[in-house]
């Protein structure tokens, strides 16, 4: 299976725009999306073509495709709008015998884990930042924002397929490339 991950749209048309471009381009079977989907929220700058109706169309026009996780900017108003769950506050699913457990990660996150085993994964957006890191004995990632990154990071997303974790730019350039089979 190939899975997309993106995060942190904040409501950009421009970006939602881009994002839905490259899963077509990457062929992916499902995209999951950590969560701040329609609003910027008040720590943020409005992003590029700030448009949540326009989000919201885009969206539900491709509602099959998506899985979605609740971030802090998201709220009941806005499941009214979309045709699609976004309010649970966690998935969890397994691709090539790991547990991945996704979430928004302004609640869960490397400094206040969820129960993992050795090997699992912790996947969060909420810090625009994208991120690779084995602490202790598992795995944190991060695929950075769609439409607002932080420190210097570029608009991304992340792919996962065949045990190969790969973060590209809304070009679908990648930039790190990781298999986390060889680490220990």
């Amino acid at each position: 299976m190939k899975l997309m991950i993106a995060s942190d749209i904040h409501g950009s048309a421009y970006y939602c725009r881009q994002m839905i471009e490259a899963y077509k381009r990457e062929k992916a079977e499902k995209l999951l999306i950590l969560g701040d989907i329609l609003y910027h929220g008040p720590r943020n700058d409005l992003p590029r073509d700030y448009e949540p109706k326009t989000v919201i169309q885009m969206l539900n026009e491709m509602k099959e495709e998506l899985l979605c996780v609740r971030g802090n900017c998201d709220c009941d108003v806005d499941q009214m709008v979309l045709q699609f769950p976004i309010l649970a506050e966690y998935a969890v699913f397994y691709m090539d015998h790991r547990m991945i457990f996704a979430t928004h990660g302004h609640k869960i996150n490397k400094e206040n884990l969820p129960m993992l085993k050795p090997g699992d994964i912790l996947l969060n957006g909420h810090f625009h930042v994208p991120a690779f890191e084995k602490i202790g004995e598992y795995f944190y990632m991060n695929p950075g924002s769609v439409s607002i990154p932080k420190e210097d990071s570029e608009h991304s997303y992340m792919i996962i397929e065949d045990g190969v974790y790969t973060w590209k730019n809304m070009e679908g350039d990648s930039y790190r490339t990781v298999s986390i089979e060889n680490i220990k």
